[in-house]
C-alpha cells in the first residue's frame, strides 16, 4: 500500500516536474536566453496564500532561521528541478526489488 502512495507520488511530482520545464523551455525559446524560474516565483503565482501559510508555519512552529537559510535557498532553485528531485525520492522509496532468489537456479 505505502509503495503504491509513494509511485503515485513520483508520478505526481514527475508530472508537475515535466510541465515546469515545458513552461520554461518555452519562455527560453520565447526570450532568446535561457530562463529558469524559481519554484518561489512559481508558487507565488498559482497559489500566494499557501505559501503565505507555509512561511509562517515553519517561523512559528520550526525556526525563523531554518526558513531563511534552508527553505529559501530551496525555493531559489528552478521549479523542474525540485520536483526532478522529489520525483526521484519518492521512486527510490516505492521501488521494489526483484527477488535475488530463484534467479540463479538451474533449470
Amino acid at each position: 500500500m505505502f509503495r503504491f502512495v509513494f509511485r503515485l507520488a513520483a508520478m505526481v511530482s514527475l508530472s508537475i516536474a515535466v510541465i515546469m520545464a515545458v513552461l520554461d523551455a518555452t519562455r527560453t525559446v520565447a526570450a532568446s536566453q535561457l530562463v529558469l524560474t524559481p519554484l518561489k516565483t512559481s508558487w507565488n503565482a498559482v497559489s500566494p496564500q499557501t505559501m503565505a501559510a507555509a512561511e509562517m508555519f515553519v517561523r512559528e512552529k520550526l525556526s525563523p532561521i531554518l526558513w531563511d537559510m534552508g527553505a529559501n535557498w530551496l525555493l531559489s532553485l528552478p521549479g523542474f528541478a525540485v520536483f526532478c528531485g522529489l520525483a526521484l525520492l519518492f521512486y527510490a522509496v516505492g521501488y521494489r526489488r526483484e527477488r535475488a532468489a530463484g534467479r540463479y537456479a538451474a533449470t
